[in-house]
């Protein structure tokens, strides 16, 4: 895991980066600013298990694409969850707040994972252990607000306008974040064979 110090507030932006691409870069962004966050890691997952991994590229490779895609230094990229064997976010929220105490941390996902989040393993438990920041994504900005998540745990979402304490925050406690949005995904970069500039 990147190198942290207590008192930091850090956000966890997981995914498959199959490729990364420049919605991925705005996300990150938009929650480095509103959030006003020291670090933000983007977890470089071995494989999602909601998702088919055949067309899956190897971990190196994808993380080699998200170095050369976000150039903030405030981005650290890591892949701990292949070395520790974690294959749910559960897990590594676990895994993350166990090893560094006294630090603050908020999990940050696009817009378009909200409608499937309470298909995620221990969902609620999810929400329970990490404040959670959903930030716009293009098709979710009408229809968050009925997912099952936003409507389970619609007492503790907090205005946008308090975005930046959210990390201090305790859970269950989420927001979402407008902003401007991308409409690339990765799916239809891997469709089009529009893979990053350096793939070997």
């Amino acid at each position: 895991m990147p190198h942290v110090e207590p008192g930091m507030a850090v956000g966890l932006f997981g995914g498959s980066f199959n490729p990364p691409h420049e919605g991925h870069v705005l996300v990150a962004d938009t929650a480095l600013r509103r959030l006003r966050l020291d670090q933000l890691w983007w977890i470089v997952t071995p494989g999602n298990p909601l998702k088919d991994n055949s067309n899956l590229a190897d971990l190196a490779t994808r993380i080699r694409w998200c170095q050369e895609i976000a150039a903030d230094p405030r981005v650290k990229f890591t892949a701990f969850e292949a070395a520790h064997g974690l294959r749910y976010t559960a897990e590594t929220l676990q895994f993350v707040t166990e090893r560094n105490r006294g630090v603050d941390f908020a999990w940050v996902m696009g817009a378009d994972n909200l409608a499937g989040f309470h298909r995620w393993q221990d969902w609620q438990y999810i929400a329970n252990t990490m404040p959670i920041a959903v930030v716009d994504r293009p098709g979710s900005t009408l229809s968050y607000l009925s997912s099952i998540m936003a409507k389970t745990f619609d007492y503790a979402r907090v205005d946008e306008a308090q975005a930046g304490a959210l990390a201090r925050m305790r859970p269950p406690a989420w927001t979402f974040i407008h902003g401007p949005r991308s409409p690339l995904s990765s799916t239809a970069i891997r469709n089009s064979q529009q893979l990053p500039v350096g793939k070997s």
